[in-house]
């Protein structure tokens, strides 16, 4: 199967999903309409004060943390491969009046949509997975950085996808860097795991080394790596929630999360 199959059954499966995440107890559309804000700490302490700074979110779903960054004074652009997430963003940014321009495109394209140049790119919790090669990723980020721009990513990480959950208790299957297409299939989302929906997924596995490497390559300083135990999502089994209010492996073995910043010289 070609990549455009791959990425168009990926945008049904997401144009599936949106309503449904919506319409979660996991994105509390209720809570987020009173404080505007979806950021967690990862990000607020890495980028701070983001007042009066252009933005561009890549892989925005439907635009809960890119209209927080608005809110919190950003001019804010964001992007996403489903149009119904676009559509929803673009809704929600009128509703609350939070203003935000919001495209749909492929985030690897995202330079034939978007000319801008920002002072901040901002990539968060389940993106690179979903892309094939992270050279032309990187290369985009810095095209659309300012000079002295920062790039910021907070991501899962990537031993965290070496395992089949679809599976109890989940068993190690892929490779830490497997080059090969990872195709899944199950029922419900991680934000409404009761949900009838399908999801039809394509996804590929990217080590720490080729994040890091692919953003050097395209011309970036690496400015922080971070790797941390404890996640602000319950996505993975065996969590628990302790006392920092983030949720831990409950064996401890590996790190949930990792951190890149990234300057453009």
């Amino acid at each position: 199967m070609d990549l455009k199959k791959q990425f168009a059954t990926n945008k049904d499966t997401w144009n599936k999903k949106t309503m449904i995440h919506f319409e979660s107890d996991f994105y509390d559309k209720e809570a987020f309409a009173k404080s505007k804000d979806a950021l967690n700490s990862y990000e607020l302490n890495a980028i701070g004060d983001v007042k009066d700074k252009s933005l561009l979110h890549l892989q925005c779903h439907f635009g809960q943390d890119s209209l927080s960054w608005a809110h919190r004074g950003a001019h804010v652009t964001a992007v996403d491969l489903s149009d119904e997430s676009i559509k929803l963003a673009q809704r929600l940014s009128n509703e609350l009046d939070i203003p935000a321009t919001f495209v749909c495109c492929n985030v690897l394209d995202t330079s034939k949509h978007v000319q801008e140049k920002f002072d901040i790119v901002f990539a968060s919790y389940g993106t690179i997975g979903w892309l094939p090669d992270l050279k032309p990723w990187a290369q985009m980020i810095s095209e659309r950085l300012k000079p002295g721009g920062m790039f910021y990513i907070v991501e899962f990480h990537p031993i965290a996808w070496m395992y089949d959950y679809n599976v109890s208790p989940p068993v190690m299957k892929y490779h830490y860097a497997q080059e090969e297409v990872i195709y899944d299939e199950y029922e419900g989302t991680y934000g409404a795991e009761n949900s009838k929906m399908i999801s039809k997924e394509y996804g590929w596995n990217h080590s720490m080394s080729e994040v890091i490497q692919s953003l050097i390559n395209a011309g970036l300083q690496i400015d922080l790596v971070a790797e941390h135990d404890s996640s602000p999502y319950d996505v993975f089994p065996n969590m628990e929630l302790k006392d920092d209010q983030l949720y831990h492996l409950k064996d401890g073995l590996y790190p949930m999360i990792f951190e890149v910043k990234a300057i453009k010289a």
